[in-house]
């Protein structure tokens, strides 16, 4: 048995990595996959106008500040949101989807009628 100061270094140890991964996993779904995102988005734009304007009664998704848009898809897959379609969607993403959808659509800017 290693002495009670190899243990508590051990420990700290173990603590240390995994506060640096959480932390790497964190930053990596804070900065979104725009390319994946991207790719997800094709059945979001099934419903939402990639032009950036409003259709039906269908809101514009593009241009949102990304931790707003994480929240609220976060509130439809969690079913605080009220919307069947959004949550079935939703329920299917995981954070990273989330996150790289934000980053996505958060790097679009509304386009010009033509």
């Amino acid at each position: 048995m290693a002495p009670r100061s190899i243990r508590k270094q051990r420990c700290a140890i173990a603590i240390s990595v995994a506060f640096v991964l959480t932390c790497s996993v964190s930053a990596a779904q804070a900065e979104g996959d725009i390319a994946l995102g991207e790719y997800l988005a094709s059945e979001c734009v099934t419903c939402h106008q990639i032009t950036g304007r409003t259709s039906g009664g269908i809101p514009a998704i593009i241009g949102w500040p990304e931790d707003l848009f994480v929240s609220v898809m976060q509130a439809y897959r969690n079913k605080e949101r009220d919307n069947k379609v959004m949550q079935a969607i939703t329920s299917t993403l995981s954070d990273a989807d989330i996150h790289a959808l934000a980053a996505y659509y958060g790097s679009l800017k509304e386009q010009p009628p033509q």
